[in-house]
């Protein structure tokens, strides 16, 4: 009696456990069942777009530059002695032929007056050697004297004016070592730091360097282009360049190109290019970095900003929305207007360019579009 009554305890938990699993089950109820379905679709990602359309665009080159002066000149002693007075503001601007520095004069005021004296005495022993040589030459003619002594009478006036010629040039040495004590500016410019102080002694072989000089209207801007860009940018006969800051501002008026190269740097697959810019409020000095824009003429493209355009080892592309989706569109581009890439292929009128989350885009991902007000454009940028 005791083992049945155990059996029939044994059934009555089963079903009650039984019950309670079916009843569970049955509370899910078909909401649960459709949890389940769409528990694995991905939502739609909310992207900003930029509905492109082709235009007639300027195409441009931009690349860093670096600029120099037109004219640098290092400014050196030319004589050995001490400077006794600076006479420029360092840093300032220059007119060519303005006095930097005084050298000591007197002793190349002593060294001209000797000059000079000794082409006095060379000039008085020529006018003795020719008087002798006239006198001797008729006689030797009539043979009152020996042909011998006639000879050494023109030998000695050959050498008086030998003498003259040379005491000649001393003396111009000696007036070109007096006016190097005045150091002059031989360019216009802006003054460089000065090297040598009042007091200081220069000499010209091994410590001459006074200061430099650097003319910075016109300025040049130093900069390299590719092989392909040179090439077409002959093709076009372009030859306008615009500066911007690194903010992308303005800042000196339209420049021409005046030096290309004629050779391509082996190591880096480009060639040197300069040009010219007119700066006559010194808005660019020399070694400053700026950006060069340079004009290869017009093209027919599409403007896309230059966050939404991305970059890998098989080239640059974008995202656009297609029937709802993201899809990756490969794009060929021509160059830069303004911040923007021009497009010049890849893309045709109307379509929808993804400006934002684009990192977290995959192809065929479901997309909505938002308008610009709610999904700024500042975000491509950081996402």
């Amino acid at each position: 009696m005791l083992s049945r009554a155990c059996v029939w305890g044994d059934l009555g938990r089963l079903c009650c456990v039984v019950f309670s699993a079916t009843l569970l089950v049955a509370c899910k109820g078909p909401e649960g069942a459709v949890e389940s379905a769409t528990a694995g679709a991905a939502p739609a990602l909310p992207v900003q777009i930029k509905e492109v359309q082709e235009q007639d665009l300027p195409l441009t080159l931009e690349v860093v530059g670096q600029a120099e002066g037109s004219k640098q000149v290092e400014v050196r002693a030319r004589v050995t002695g001490l400077i006794e007075r600076q006479r420029y503001q360092e840093g300032q601007p220059v007119r060519a032929g303005a006095v930097l520095y005084q050298i000591e004069r007197a002793p190349f005021e002593i060294a001209l007056q000797q000059a000079r004296a000794q082409l006095a005495q060379q000039q008085a022993q020529l006018e003795q050697a020719r008087r002798e040589y006239e006198r001797l030459r008729p006689l030797a003619e009539s043979r009152a004297v020996s042909q011998r002594e006639a000879d050494s009478a023109q030998s000695t006036l050959q050498l008086a004016q030998a003498a003259v010629a040379l005491a000649q040039a001393q003396v111009r040495e000696a007036e070109l070592n007096l006016s190097y004590t005045t150091v002059t500016a031989p360019i216009a410019g802006i003054s460089g730091r000065s090297l040598k102080s009042e007091g200081a002694l220069v000499n010209p072989s091994t410590d001459s360097l006074l200061t430099t000089i650097t003319q910075v209207d016109p300025i040049w801007v130093r900069f390299a282009l590719s092989e392909a860009e040179v090439a077409r940018l002959r093709q076009s006969g372009g030859t306008q360049v615009r500066l911007t800051d690194a903010q992308g501002a303005p800042l000196l008026g339209p420049g021409k190109l005046n030096f290309a190269g004629s050779t391509v740097d082996v190591s880096l697959g480009t060639v040197p290019l300069r040009a010219e810019f007119a700066n006559p409020q010194q808005r660019v000095l020399p070694g400053q970095f700026v950006k060069a824009h340079v004009e290869l003429g017009r093209v027919r493209g599409f403007l896309v900003p230059q966050s939404a355009v991305m970059q890998n080892e098989q080239g640059r592309m974008v995202w656009v929305v297609r029937e709802g989706q993201a899809q990756l569109a490969p794009i060929q581009t021509g160059g830069w207007h303004g911040s923007d890439w021009v497009v010049t292929g890849g893309l045709k009128a109307g379509d929808q360019v993804i400006l934002n989350n684009l990192m977290k885009l995959r192809p065929g991902a479901p997309v909505t579009v938002q308008a610009a007000a709610t999904a700024p454009a500042a975000s491509a940028a950081s996402q």
